[in-house]
């Protein structure tokens, strides 16, 4: 092997091109050595790692990239913002022919950017929109972010539904319950009044009328209702001790079991044993709700298992002692059960574990031996409203639960079930005030969830507020007030369907037609004469003749008045019934005196003589009568010598 010739490396019959110093590959066939086409023939290898100018050459001839390794631009943030806020006034609007794309002339500017430069449509795009801000923008945009209080008030009573209203009469007693379904089509409210009324507003109109009214729970106020997370059943919550689900259209479809009253521990009953507070749908699971009860037990239930409950809490107080949740609750995600307890303490438990000890409480969230009247969660879940009838409003975080966020104090509240709720924004926090000595309207109040500042109030009628509804999808707000009545509140552009579907129909009275027939029409075979008698069998024909008495030959029925023998209703005895009823056709006066009955007719017997004068006519024409010896001593003026013996 020539020694001249540097090493060469070959893969069999593929060997690498022979590299020259300018940089080309030499491809030519000078050598000789065999091989399939050019990559047979072996070249010499050049060292060419001292030459940085080569390889360099070659990237840019394959990737087409001009240069890299420079490191990125950095920029001055905090210089850039304060050029910014100099030059923020003054920025004028731009022409047209500052929209043209601007040539850089400085070449070292195309250096310091990394990658291919924009294209010209997308630079006067981003011009267009730099233009538009600075215009609207030109007192300052930074000002914007830190807004005051009263502008951010101003914004969120723009927000609330209640340029329209709408008044939907329940009856005459205090409304305590209101629940709508997830959809929107229907809301049932419950009363004082023991009644439950459901309202469909497709199918109402200007006269706004529930289609259904109902008592399922006897004589029992209603004191809550909800309907389930599909709509389709209903929850109701009254002053018995047993909770009913109802569907939609009001009819029974479970009634939870009543529990042993006589056992001490409530645990082993299968049920309530007092009146219900409050209860409530669980968020994800359909078949399951929960039960507050003044016996001092929550329930969890299943609406197929209604005969026995599926978990019991029992809420204690300080040292341990029963106390009796009133308000109780699901978290948005269903992991957390909350109550309100009359000891004045919230107490939440994990729905995940065993309801033996609770995940957070305290104690002295409200006043004690006062009713927290509402819980209620926030959409996103991590605040907690709570209402209570120590006349406050008290807004909770739960990422730091030791004490409110926020309070309102000196919000009077008559009843025991006057709610709070969240708007579906949770920008604002909703209550009712009852009404107080020196007021002349019940107000529904909206406070603001971050400074908790009086964004709005409305005056709603002249009795208590108790329910507020601030339904997400339509956008409307449902009022129950003390009168009997249920308020509904919507904007008439932000609002969707529910009230504003009834208010579009008229109420039309139906016209009741009458018709009066003045001839009578008579089928002549319909009457019995005309009718042929069906052969009937002789079995029926006995028992036709047995119903007739001529054909039955049935005898006289018995006396049946009169008691102990006697006759009551016509005598003593039964001569007298005879006498009273069978001799004579009228009843004989007793007080009349006979002798005078007798000669009222001696008159008409002497002109009219019918039983003896014609008897003696022929023979003794002239009636000859025994006359007596006095009657004959006073005619003749005789004395008697005749005397009669005295009788001793």
């Amino acid at each position: 092997m020539n020694s001249s010739k540097k090493n060469l490396i070959s893969f069999g019959k593929i060997a690498l091109p022979k590299v020259l110093k300018s940089g080309d590959v030499d491809t030519a066939p000078n050598d000789e050595s065999g091989g399939f086409g050019t990559f047979g023939r072996t070249r010499e290898i050049v060292d060419i790692s001292n030459e940085d100018d080569s390889e360099a050459q070659q990237m840019k001839e394959v990737l087409g990239i001009q240069e890299f390794g420079k490191k990125a631009k950095t920029f001055n943030v905090e210089q850039m913002l304060e050029e910014v806020k100099k030059t923020a006034r003054s920025v004028a609007p731009l022409k047209k022919e500052s929209l043209l794309p601007i040539e850089q002339s400085n070449d070292d500017s195309d250096d310091d950017l990394i990658g291919p430069p924009l294209p010209t449509n997308v630079i006067s795009a981003t011009n267009v929109k730099e233009a538009d801000k600075s215009d609207d923008d030109s007192d300052d945009s930074y000002n914007e972010l830190s807004d005051s209080g009263d502008e951010q008030e101003s914004k969120l009573v723009n927000y609330i539904p209640s340029s329209h209203e709408v008044q939907m009469k329940h009856g005459t007693k205090a409304v305590i319950a209101v629940a709508a379904d997830p959809s929107g089509a229907r809301l049932s409210t419950g009363s004082v009044d023991y009644d439950v009324c459901f309202w469909d507003f497709a199918g109402m109109d200007t006269s706004m009328r529930s289609f259904r009214t109902l008592r399922p729970c006897e004589n029992h106020p209603i004191k809550c209702l909800q309907y389930s997370a599909t709509g389709d059943t209903i929850l109701v919550i009254s002053g018995c001790a047993q909770a009913k689900v109802l569907d939609r259209d009001g009819f029974e479809v479970i009634e939870c079991i009543k529990g042993d009253q006589y056992i001490s521990d409530m645990a082993k009953t299968k049920g309530h044993t007092a009146s219900l507070n409050s209860g409530c749908w669980h968020p994800n699971i359909r078949e399951e709700f929960m039960t507050s009860s003044q016996d001092g037990t929550l329930r969890l239930w299943d609406v197929e298992k209604p005969k026995q409950h599926k978990n019991i809490i029992k809420p204690r107080a300080q040292g341990g002692v029963k106390t009796t949740p009133v308000a109780c609750t699901y978290s948005r995600d269903g992991n957390t059960v909350a109550c309100g307890c009359y000891d004045g303490s919230i107490q939440l438990w994990d729905h995940r574990k065993s309801f033996v000890n609770t995940s957070i409480l305290v104690r002295d969230a409200h006043q004690k031996q006062s009713e927290i009247s509402s819980l209620v969660y926030s959409y996103h879940g991590n605040h907690i409203a709570t209402r209570g009838c120590d006349d406050t409003l008290k807004l909770w975080d739960l990422r730091v639960f030791k004490k409110p966020v926020h309070t309102v104090n000196d919000l009077f509240s008559r009843y025991d079930t006057t709610d709070c709720m969240f708007s579906p924004d949770d920008s604002m926090v909703v209550t009712g005030e009852s009404l107080k000595k020196n007021r002349k309207f019940g107000r529904v109040l909206f406070y603001d969830t971050t400074s908790f500042n009086l964004v709005s109030e409305i005056e709603v009628a002249e009795s208590h507020i108790i329910k507020t509804l601030w339904h997400p999808k339509l956008n409307q707000i449902f009022v129950g007030c003390g009168d009997g009545t249920v308020q509904c509140y919507y904007d008439h552009k932000r609002s969707l369907r529910g009230a504003k579907l009834c208010v579009v129909k008229t109420h039309r009275k139906r016209n009741t037609i009458e018709v009066l027939s003045n001839t009578q029409v008579i089928t002549p075979h319909a009457l019995p004469l005309f009718q042929q008698d069906r052969v009937k069998t002789v079995k029926k024909r006995m028992e036709k003749d047995r119903l007739d008495p001529v054909k039955s030959k049935r005898p006289d029925l018995p006396i049946t008045s009169g008691q102990g023998g006697r006759v009551a209703s016509s005598g003593g005895t039964l001569s007298s019934y005879v006498i009273r009823n069978l001799g004579l056709s009228k009843r004989v006066n007793d007080e009349q005196d006979p002798r005078e009955a007798i000669l009222k007719y001696a008159k008409d017997a002497a002109e009219n003589p019918f039983w003896i004068s014609p008897a003696y006519a022929k023979t003794q024409p002239k009636p000859i009568f025994q006359v007596d010896e006095e009657q004959k001593n006073s005619e003749s003026d005789e004395p008697s010598t005749s005397k009669k013996m005295k009788l001793q």
